[in-house]
């Protein structure tokens, strides 16, 4: 993964059983979009993704029981009469099940991302030596407003007290972990080219860190049994399952014994895990590749060819991606939406890579049709999709002392709030790259 300023190296150069989380639904309104997950729910119209296309969230309410009749201080119970007639019993479908789910770029953590939670930790006084609160505040609604909110934490985490390291093999402060849940996210996935940059220990004690904090991981495993059990999150009623790969572990190899402890992205072992997951109840099964050529902004041969066989298969819903630091089209496979890369959520590259400072959120909503569409197994379809353009700054940089903050570009921009012209000049490459081969019909940028 990338250089950062602060470090001054290219990215090239040596440089997140089956978990169900009970969590509560998140409630917080997305301020970041148009359209919030109640108002989705209530008028999401099919786009014409071949039946497919994303946020919300669904409830259930049992209704009270009708209280028994009983006799009054004036009589006894009464009962109908033999002439009353019942109401014929309801023969409408329920309503059809609905859910939102967010993804975003690499959480990749250069140093000056936590010198800067740092600095704001000395002058908020908030968070646990560091506090990334005011880095994320505009977009935390976003995530907190999600159903399901998927993090791609690439990194390790140090052990308490560090020591913590940058580019090339990433030990960043721990207390990410419980801070990530704050956020709102549900799920990281883990299976990155950085999975193992402290060895098989520093990959159980990031696993351990985030699901401690009550975030369910995918794509890096403590034992063989985790490795091979589907991971099915249960949200407003409808199970999610997610799979994962990454394309290598930058030359590092695990154990001999544990050579399961990270998913690779072959896609054999990916399509056998979604037809698992589907075996074991899921709804909905998400595909995430991690993979392709760095600051290239079209997907290189292995992930077209890796994202059309999921597409392709019964099983898989959707197919997300990252590594590349910079963003990628969305586009669909076979009524699928692929996203074949977010660029990076926060991260700090060298500046002679802008791009690196840019990147989308991507939010699905999930709609139940009565039947499978033709060729897939499961009964939900995205009914929209969008896609957030966001902006990190760089450390040192601007107005505020030169902390870093993530901004989502078009509020930025109506806001009137952050580094106006560069907001412009992201939204604008954001806007191409996105579109840039075959964008699904309806696709909404937010």
């Amino acid at each position: 993964m990338a250089g950062i300023a602060g470090d001054g190296a290219s990215d090239r150069t040596p440089d997140k059983g089956a978990q169900n989380l009970g969590a509560q639904n998140q409630g917080a309104q997305n301020q970041g979009a148009p359209l919030g997950r109640r108002a989705l729910l209530a008028g999401a119209a099919a786009l014409g993704l071949g039946a497919c296309a994303p946020d919300l969230e669904g409830s259930s309410r049992t209704p009270s029981p009708t209280p028994a009749a009983s006799g009054t201080p004036h009589g006894p119970a009464t009962t109908p009469s033999s002439t009353t007639t019942s109401e014929p019993a309801s023969t409408s479908p329920p309503p059809a099940r609905s859910l939102t789910v967010v993804t975003s770029g690499d959480l990749l953590w250069h140093n000056t991302l936590w010198f800067s939670a740092d600095r704001d930790h000395q002058r908020t006084g908030k968070g646990d030596q560091f506090d990334f609160d005011p880095m994320f505040a505009m977009v935390k609604p976003i995530i907190s407003g999600a159903d399901l909110a998927i993090a791609h934490n690439e990194v390790p985490f140090a052990p308490a007290g560090g020591p913590y390291t940058g580019y090339p093999a990433f030990a960043a402060p721990p207390q990410i972990a419980a801070w990530m849940a704050t956020m709102g996210w549900d799920a990281a996935t883990t299976a990155s080219n950085h999975s193992i940059d402290k060895g098989y220990p520093g990959l159980v004690r990031t696993r351990n860190l985030l699901t401690k904090a009550g975030i369910t991981v995918v794509g890096t495993y403590e034992t063989e049994q985790q490795a091979h059990t589907p991971v099915i999150i249960e949200r407003a009623g409808v199970k999610v399952a997610i799979v994962s790969g990454t394309y290598d572990l930058n030359g590092l190899v695990p154990p001999a014994d544990k050579s399961w402890c990270v998913d690779r992205w072959d896609v054999d072992r990916m399509l056998t895990a979604a037809r698992l997951a589907r075996e074991a109840g899921a709804d909905i099964v998400l595909a995430h590749l991690h993979g392709g050529d760095e600051y290239a902004t079209a997907p290189n041969a292995d992930q077209v060819r890796r994202a059309t066989a999921l597409a392709n298969a019964p099983e898989v819903d959707v197919v997300f991606g990252e590594h590349v630091h910079v963003v990628q089209p969305i586009t669909s496979i076979n009524g699928v939406p692929v996203v074949y890369g977010m660029g990076n959520m926060v991260a700090q590259h060298q500046t002679s890579v802008p791009r690196g400072y840019e990147g989308i959120t991507v939010r699905f909503t999930f709609t139940e049709n009565p039947e499978p569409r033709p060729g897939k197994v499961g009964r939900f379809t995205v009914s929209r999709l969008e896609y957030i353009p966001t902006l990190v700054t760089h450390f040192g940089d601007g107005a505020g002392g030169g902390l870093v903050r993530l901004y989502p570009v078009n509020q930025a921009l109506a806001e009137g709030v952050g580094p106006t012209e560069r907001l412009k000049v992201a939204l604008q490459r954001t806007r191409a790259a996105v579109r840039s081969q075959n964008p699904p019909p309806g696709l909404v940028e937010a």
